[in-house]
């Protein structure tokens, strides 16, 4: 019994057993072996999907925006060219030039919002008043009109509408005042009333010439008027409508009298993508100032006309509504330029000659930008 659970025995059973664990060890790598993934380590942030950034590493996304210009361009006589092609035109914001992704040209209907001096002088009144009707024989029908007046105060009319005979009723309604500015309560287009008649203490209407001077100052709020004008288009589709505003006007700006400065109204015009045409009125061109219409005009990419009589008039508004109409538009992505600026400066040439661009001067950030389609 002895000798067989011996010495002999004993170093037989060692064998064994560390041929059994050298089995087990080599199991276990071949199995590692076939399946890397469950050999790793676990992460140290446990739960984490395999090849996902660390959760504290920041992401990086890109998107890319499109900016959209409207453009006029007319020759020397100041008709319009319809037909430039894409490749001549070239375009640069903030001095680096853009590459040109699409060019469109069809013509598009109108949101106009029309917004006429109150406070003009006598002999200017009799040329403006009977011209203002044939503003409606530029309009088409899917045109759209806000007959508004402005004097110290905003006199916004009765709203957007189609209707063409509506129109021509309220511009021939349009009677422009010369007595002191009222404040905008009542009719706009006549005075402040009460059942039809004029309220109490409402200004008395006479042919007497204009009050518009107070101390040496025009009393008229141009800019706070344009700034109204603005909102008034605020919720019209510039994809689907040209924006616009023709304003009739002398020129003349109270500073005293606006709460709005040029700047913030130009700031909402062009965020907007609003154009401003402007018919600057009087005789007396030389001895006016119309720097303020020809500031609106050139930064929206509109234009300006200079009214001596009143046939005059109806031709300018023909042209105006025909140019607002009929523009291309120009889109591009910005690149190589300095996005956190708050304003772009931009310009638009044209590569044959003796043609004039009219395009708007920048715009602010935020403005006339969306995603590619």
């Amino acid at each position: 019994m002895q000798g067989k659970f011996g010495p002999t025995t004993m170093k037989s059973l060692r064998k064994i057993a560390i041929a059994l664990g050298l089995a087990v060890l080599f199991s276990g790598v071949q199995a590692r072996a076939q399946n890397p993934a469950s050999a790793a380590p676990p992460a140290s942030g446990a739960g984490q999907t395999q090849g996902a950034p660390p959760r504290n590493q920041p992401t990086i996304s890109t998107t890319t925006s499109i900016v959209v210009v409207p453009v006029t361009v007319k020759d020397n006589r100041g008709n319009l060219v319809p037909d430039l092609k894409r490749d001549e035109f070239r375009i640069f914001q903030d001095g680096v030039e853009q590459q040109i992704q699409r060019m469109t040209s069809e013509a598009m209907p109108l949101s106009l919002v029309i917004l006429v001096d109150n406070d003009l002088r006598f002999k200017d009144q009799q040329q403006v008043e009977p011209s203002l009707v044939s503003i409606v024989a530029g309009l088409s029908e899917d045109d759209e009109a806000f007959i508004c007046r402005y004097d110290q105060f905003f006199h916004p009319g009765q709203g957007f509408t189609k209707d063409q005979d509506a129109m021509v009723t309220q511009l021939r309604r349009t009677e422009l005042k010369s007595t002191t500015s009222a404040p905008p309560p009542g009719d706009p287009f006549g005075g402040p009333t009460i059942n039809n008649a004029p309220a109490p203490g409402a200004p008395m209407d006479t042919a007497k010439p204009s009050m518009q001077i107070i101390q040496g100052q025009p009393t008229q709020a141009l800019d706070d008027a344009m700034y109204d004008s603005a909102l008034l288009l605020k919720d019209r589709d510039s994809r689907k409508r040209r924006k616009m505003i023709l304003l009739i006007s002398d020129g003349q700006n109270g500073a005293k009298f606006n709460t709005h400065k040029y700047d913030e109204v130009r700031e909402e015009l062009l965020r907007q993508d609003i154009t401003v045409y402007c018919v600057a009125t009087g005789s007396e061109y030389f001895n006016r100032k119309f720097n303020r219409l020809v500031s609106y005009a050139h930064d929206t990419g509109g234009d300006v006309f200079y009214g001596a009589k009143e046939d005059s008039f109806s031709e300018f508004y023909s042209k105006i509504t025909e140019e607002a109409r009929n523009q291309y538009v120009l889109t591009y992505s910005p690149r190589g330029i300095e996005n956190s600026l708050n304003y772009h400066k931009i310009e638009v040439r044209v590569r044959r000659a003796n043609l004039t661009v009219l395009a708007r001067d920048g715009y602010y950030g935020g403005a006339y930008l969306s995603s590619p389609k």
